[in-house]
């Protein structure tokens, strides 16, 4: 299973590491020497978790990341479960 978010969609991205020495310019060195890059991996802060939902009285089990879960106890977990795709809309009682 891989760690993609699935309100957010967020996923690990890659990036570089780079390593260097010597001392600053403006602290009276000759500057920063880079003396390697490294491919590196920015992993998502991937949570499982098992929300309630009042409005269809069930709990949802999700894998959504730290910022989906503020997103959650901002909105609430109807409104942003329905935005994802993950729970259908009620439908409107007839009068």
């Amino acid at each position: 299973m891989s760690r993609v978010c699935q309100i957010t969609g967020r996923r690990t991205r890659v990036g570089n590491s780079i390593a260097r020495r010597g001392l600053a310019k403006p602290k009276g060195g000759i500057g920063l020497k880079t003396t390697g890059v490294t491919r590196r991996k920015f992993k998502a802060n991937i949570q499982r978790k098992r929300i309630w939902v009042p409005e269809v009285k069930r709990f949802v089990r999700v894998r959504l990341s730290t910022k989906a879960l503020k997103a959650i106890t901002v909105k609430g977990p109807y409104r942003v479960l329905v935005d994802a795709g993950l729970i259908k809309p009620l439908r409107a009682k007839k009068k």
